[in-house]
């Protein structure tokens, strides 16, 4: 009987912490992700050994170049976190601090932020200069990288 109550107990502890493990899972799957540089080439282009444009994503994505201390990067980030929840299933959303990743910022050109980078599955991506509101980036989500009219 003392195995027995044991194994249940375990069972509970271990169910606990399995449904405990899928809510965090969730979250995390939702979120804008922070991008390093090797990341970057790992996951989206290696522009070190690729010349020509090839996105290695199964999903278009979008990725806010920033820093800590914008003030219009600020108010961009909770626009990007709410669209992270919106095009969940269909679009990755990335952040890249452009003074931790300075490489990366140099490759694109980042001179002022914040700037966004959207990448289509297909094509060549592109790069948008400044705070735009939040109906206008869903458009060019919707358009540009889901191709929806």
């Amino acid at each position: 009987m003392h195995a027995n109550l044991f194994w249940n107990s375990m069972c509970k502890k271990g169910l606990v912490l399995l449904l405990g493990l899928f809510s965090v899972l969730s979250v995390w799957a939702d979120d804008v992700v922070y991008i390093t540089t090797e990341q970057f080439k790992a996951r989206i282009f290696d522009y070190k050994n690729e010349k020509d444009w090839k996105y290695q994503g199964d999903k278009p994505c979008v990725i806010d170049f920033y820093t800590t201390w914008c003030g219009p990067c600020k108010r961009l980030a909770p626009i990007m976190e709410e669209l992270s929840q919106k095009y969940c299933d269909q679009v990755r959303f990335y952040k890249a601090d452009t003074e931790r990743e300075r490489e990366l910022a140099y490759v694109f050109g980042i001179n002022s932020i914040p700037q966004v980078l959207y990448i289509p599955v297909e094509g060549k991506p592109m790069l948008l200069k400044g705070l735009y509101p939040k109906e206008n980036i869903e458009q060019i989500i919707d358009e540009f990288l889901l191709k929806k009219n």
